[in-house]
């Protein structure tokens, strides 16, 4: 993997409270809570500054053509929250998720070290289909009754992606700690 151990230790105490927050509230709600989102985002910004000090890392740089920039490893991963959101806004304009899964995924790239996007993906996947099967297998049997007012429960055509999403990030940071470079 290619989050370091140690960014991984440092992101995951912070981050896999408003991973369950945002599982739990979709679940129930159909609704991804902006403040959660923007809690996961600040948790970035302020304890990134702390594992990719921009003042003590080295730089990189991105050349398109004749166009080169180079940044600090902590200004890459903040820009990860803009890709990921404008695709987002183009997936939730053709109908593909909710725009607070769009946001949540943006809020939760810049955790995501770039050497990992095949590994998040497969973990995504994973979870998606496993968090799928078991709110559909739990929809129709009596585990129902442990929650019967969640939201979730009467959309047929929708599904939680909050769940699969906190999940996959969950299971991202705990990997890095102890697989992390």
């Amino acid at each position: 993997m290619s989050i370091p151990a140690f960014a991984a230790l440092w992101f995951l105490p912070f981050v896999l409270p408003i991973c369950f927050y945002v599982a739990f509230t979709d679940l129930r709600d159909m609704l991804i809570k902006n403040h959660a989102v923007v809690a996961l985002a600040v948790i970035f910004a302020i304890v990134g500054l702390f594992v990719l000090p921009p003042w003590s890392t080295q730089w990189t740089s991105l050349t398109i053509w004749s166009f080169s920039v180079t940044l600090p490893p902590y200004v890459w991963h903040l820009l990860h929250i803009v890709t990921v959101l404008i695709l987002g806004i183009l997936f939730n304009a053709a109908g593909v998720l909710g725009a607070g899964d769009a946001k949540f995924m943006a809020a939760a790239s810049p955790f995501v070290w770039s050497g990992d996007w095949v590994l998040v993906m497969f973990i995504l996947a994973a979870t998606t289909l496993a968090a799928f099967v078991t709110h559909r297998l739990a929809m129709y049997t009596a585990l129902r009754n442990v929650a019967p007012n969640w939201e979730s429960w009467n959309r047929k055509k929708h599904f939680p992606m909050g769940l699969p999403l906190g999940g996959s990030l969950a299971i991202y940071l705990i990997l890095g700690t102890v697989y992390g470079s």
